[in-house]
């Protein structure tokens, strides 16, 4: 799986282009998300914040502002870039 290998920080636009296969996409999805400035390369402090984030940090944060629970209420699996609610 190719967005395997961009799980660390700093990876933001490397993992999200290897998961859609197209960078100039990739681009307009963080920009229009408010993650990218205009000019493609230089990061909103949005962005910043979601780029020093790990995949796992993200797909975390993305569950806990949807359902209200705190992010280290769920668990990661990295094959799906999924969470589930930890059952404890």
């Amino acid at each position: 799986m190719a967005t395997q290998k961009f799980m660390g920080r700093g990876q933001l636009l490397e993992r999200l282009t290897a998961q859609i296969g197209n960078k100039k996409l990739a681009i307009e999805i963080l920009q229009k998300r408010g993650h990218l400035e205009s000019d493609g390369k230089t990061y909103t402090n949005e962005g910043m914040i979601r780029n020093k984030m790990t995949a796992e940090e993200r797909a975390k944060d993305r569950a806990s502002r949807r359902t209200g629970i705190r992010p280290d209420a769920f668990v990661y699996n990295p094959m799906t870039n999924r969470v589930k609610k930890n059952k404890n």
